[in-house]
Order: structure tokens, then C-alpha cells, then sequence
């Protein structure tokens, strides 16, 4: 059975889409000379992610000369908050406050970190 299609970002498409934030727009060597995989990504395997990447609304290209141009469409931040939105449904049901209580439950939180949490929950109140 074929693999259902994910509307966020894979753990293939992310590291693209990392070089494309950081560079605003590059053509597909770019994207491949910035990349920091080992072995490197072929060319073709870099374009076809870039062509889904942009059917999944994440990308646009440009034609310069022979060769496209790509850049993000959606910001950083908005693909965070896609992809949290995405975690909150599917394994918390929905609730943010599940999210949040695992998060305490599980993870080890330095004091520092807990003021600034404290503050942030205290200034939306």
C-alpha cells in the first residue's frame, strides 16, 4: 500500500526547506551544494523533493535562464505552527493542555526556563 501523503513537512523535505529559509531563494545546485548530507543528495533527488515541496504550497520557482529558482512561500514559524497543529490533533486530541502536561511530565525543565514559561502563561492571561 502506497504511503499516505503528508501535508507537513517530512524529515527528507525539511532540511530543503531549512537551506531555502536561510538563502530566501536558490536554484536546485544551490540547494544542493548548501545541503550537509552524507552521502550527498543526488541532483534528481533534490529537484523531485523541491517539485513536491511546491505542490505541497511550500515552494514557487522562477525560470532565470536555463535554470529554476526557488523560493519559500511559507515561513518558518508558519510551518512550526502547522506541524505543532498537526501533532496537538493526532496524538493529543486536539489539546494543547495534554501537549503542555506531557511536556512537564516527561521533560526535565531547568528553573530559567520555567520563569520564562511562567511569564508567557502569566502575560496570556
Amino acid at each position: 500500500m502506497a504511503r499516505k501523503k503528508s501535508p507537513n513537512l517530512t524529515e527528507g523535505e525539511l532540511p530543503l526547506m531549512e537551506v531555502l529559509w536561510q538563502k530566501g531563494h536558490a536554484t536546485v545546485s544551490d540547494v544542493v551544494a548548501s545541503l550537509q548530507a552524507d552521502p550527498p543528495l543526488a541532483y534528481s533527488t533534490v529537484l523531485t523533493t523541491l517539485r513536491i515541496l511546491e505542490a505541497k504550497g511550500y515552494l514557487r520557482h522562477t525560470k532565470k535562464g536555463r535554470a529554476f529558482v526557488y523560493e519559500p512561500v511559507i515561513v518558518q514559524e508558519e510551518a512550526s505552527r502547522k506541524a505543532l497543529g498537526y501533532l496537538v490533533n493526532r496524538f493529543f486530541g486536539g489539546s494543547r493542555e495534554l501537549l503542555v502536561v506531557n511536556l512537564l511530565k516527561e521533560e526535565t525543565i531547568g528553573r530559567a526556563e520555567m520563569r520564562r514559561i511562567k511569564k508567557m502563561i502569566a502575560a496570556n492571561e
